[in-house]
């Protein structure tokens, strides 16, 4: 049985104001995240996937439309987590050296990855990640996670709605600069890599 308390927050749920309220912290982390636990729970229970490792169970059940549930729930329990693990107001603004062999500068990475998090239609995410000796920034739609896709994930944001709706409303480009220029933990990115 997976439970909230496996995925604590690195930081008070008011730390990362003004950028992200402890609002949306409370309802996104203890609302949103315990939802897809319980779901998942339900989901595995006397199945071959309970006892199985979160990781396990996405890519198993990634394939199928007979476990589009699973992985869908499993899926957003591993993101949402994995986003938490990003944010970081007091982090050092450093791009790790490692990522200069895919960005010339801060502000390179930073324009890529705005582009591409601004133009994601509908909810979903936007992923740094490692594939084959490569760094690159890719968007993943609904539920889906780089781990389906052979990719090792380093850096995310959480572009669906409830991420950020109660702070900033119809102002996703404001949410998206604020995450780039204030939030990411440079820390645990360069942990990924």
């Amino acid at each position: 049985m997976f439970e909230l308390s496996q995925y604590p927050l690195n930081y008070n749920k008011n730390s990362l104001e003004p950028y992200i309220s402890e609002h949306t912290m409370t309802f996104h982390y203890e609302k949103h995240l315990e939802a897809y636990i319980a779901n998942l729970n339900k989901l595995i229970k006397d199945t071959e996937f309970e006892g199985k490792s979160l990781e396990s169970i996405i890519i198993k059940s990634s394939h199928s439309k007979d476990t589009a549930s699973i992985f869908n729930n499993s899926a957003q329990v591993f993101n949402h987590n994995f986003f938490f693990k990003c944010l970081n107001k007091n982090s050092e603004k450093t791009l790790p050296s490692k990522l200069y062999s895919n960005f010339r500068s801060m502000d390179d990475f930073k324009s890529q990855f705005r582009i591409i998090a601004n133009t994601m239609f509908g909810s979903g995410w936007v992923w740094l990640v490692a594939e084959a000796q490569e760094y690159k920034i890719v968007k993943t739609t609904n539920a889906d996670t780089p781990l389906a896709h052979n990719q090792t994930p380093l850096l995310c944001l959480d572009l669906w709605e409830h991420a950020y709706y109660l702070d900033y409303q119809n102002r996703r480009a404001e949410y998206i600069d604020n995450f780039l220029d204030h939030l990411i933990n440079w820390e645990f990115v360069e942990s990924c890599i």
